[in-house]
C-alpha cells in the first residue's frame, strides 16, 4: 500500500490550472496565425518590462504562434540627439528628420534597440532575426507630408509606407522564426531612406501579412472615452466609431488610432492598443476573457470580445455591412 501523502500545494496551485484552462479556447483560435506586435513606449526602456515583452513574444512563438515585432525608438534617438547637440523636434505627432537626424535614426534603431530586442529573444533559443524596412525591400515609402492648422507640413525625411514585400518575413516565420523589424523604409527609386512611424509600419505590415490581430503598445491604458475629463478606457468599438472619435485625439495618440484604423480595414481581424507599463500585457490581452486595453474590430462584428470561442453567435440585423 502505498504511503505518499496528499500535497498540501493541491489548493493553491489550482489558480495556474484555471489560468491555463481560460487560456485554452484562445490557444485554438489564435493557433497558427500572425500577430504584428509594435513594441514602444515604456515598455522599450524599463529593464524588467523588456525582459517580459521577450518572454511574452517567446511564448506566443511556442504555443504555435506566429510573432512579428516592430519596432521604433523614439526616447533612444532623442536622448542620442540630445548627445549629438542636434535638437528634437515633432510637428503632429511626427520627428521632423533632416538628413542628419535619419544618420542618427538608423544607426540608433538598426545598431542599438533592434539588437538589444533580438538579444532578449534570443535568451530563449535561437528564434529572433532582426531586420529594418530596407531589407530585402520589405517596404517602400513616399515622403510624408503632415497637416498642421490644415497646411501641410515637410518633416524631412519621413516616409510614408507605399508597398510592402512579406516574402523574406513569411520565409522568416515558415522557419519558426521571430522577425523583428526597425521602422525604417527606402524609397521606391532607392534615392532616399525614410522614417516611418512605427506604428504606421506595423499597421501596413500587419494588413500586408493578412495578420490574425495588431497590438499597438504604448503608455497609457488604452483609448480614453472623455480625456481629460475621464480616465475611463473603452474596452471595444469599429472601425466606424474610431474614424469619428479621430479628429479630437491627441496627437501622439493620432498615429496609433490611425494604424489600427487602416489595419481592421484591410483584412486585420482586430487591431489593439495595450498598456506596455503592464507586465505582461500581451498575454493578458490574447489568453485571458476579458483582455486589457482597447480593441478595435471591423464595422460588421460577429460577437463581443468577451464572447469565448465557440459560444453561440447572435447576429443584428440591422448592422451595417456584409453578413
Amino acid at each position: 500500500m502505498s504511503t505518499r501523502k496528499p500535497s498540501t500545494r493541491k489548493h493553491t496551485a489550482l489558480p495556474k490550472a484555471q489560468t491555463l484552462v481560460e487560456a485554452l479556447p484562445w490557444l485554438t483560435r489564435h493557433h497558427g496565425k500572425t500577430v504584428v506586435i509594435k513594441f514602444g513606449g515604456n515598455a522599450m526602456v524599463d529593464e524588467e518590462l523588456k525582459a517580459a515583452f521577450a518572454q511574452d513574444v517567446v511564448f506566443l512563438r511556442h504555443a504555435g504562434l506566429r510573432p512579428v515585432v516592430v519596432h521604433g525608438g523614439g526616447p533612444q534617438i532623442s536622448r542620442q540627439l540630445d548627445r549629438l547637440g542636434l535638437e528634437s523636434e515633432f510637428r503632429a505627432g511626427l520627428r521632423v528628420t533632416t538628413p542628419e537626424t535619419m544618420d542618427v535614426v538608423r544607426m540608433v534603431l538598426a545598431g542599438q534597440v533592434q539588437r538589444e530586442l533580438v538579444n532578449l529573444l534570443n535568451q530563449h533559443g535561437p528564434l529572433a532575426v532582426g531586420m529594418t524596412g530596407e531589407d530585402a525591400r520589405i517596404m517602400a515609402a513616399t515622403k510624408h507630408l503632415a497637416e498642421v492648422d490644415g497646411e501641410p507640413v515637410d518633416l524631412g525625411r519621413v516616409g510614408r509606407i507605399s508597398s510592402v514585400e512579406t516574402g523574406a518575413i513569411e520565409a522568416l516565420l515558415a522557419d519558426g522564426r521571430i522577425p523583428v523589424i526597425s521602422s525604417i523604409a527606402r524609397s521606391a527609386d532607392d534615392d532616399h531612406v525614410y522614417n516611418v512611424n512605427a506604428d504606421t509600419a506595423a499597421a501596413a505590415l500587419a494588413a500586408a501579412l493578412g495578420a490574425e490581430t495588431l497590438m499597438v503598445l504604448t503608455d497609457v491604458e488604452g483609448l480614453y472615452a472623455d480625456w481629460p475629463n475621464s480616465d475611463d478606457v473603452i474596452s471595444e468599438l469599429t472601425a466606424a466609431e474610431l474614424e469619428k472619435l479621430l479628429p479630437d485625439l491627441a496627437s501622439g495618440m493620432v498615429p496609433k488610432m490611425e494604424g489600427c484604423l487602416h489595419a481592421v480595414r484591410n483584412g486585420v481581424h482586430t487591431a489593439r492598443v495595450l498598456d506596455g507599463r503592464v507586465p505582461h500585457s500581451i498575454l493578458l490581452e490574447i489568453f485571458t476573457d476579458e483582455g486589457i486595453g482597447t480593441m478595435v474590430v471591423p464595422d460588421a462584428v460577429p460577437a463581443p470580445r468577451h464572447t469565448p470561442p465557440g459560444a453561440p453567435l447572435t447576429v443584428d440585423d440591422d448592422a451595417e455591412g456584409p453578413a
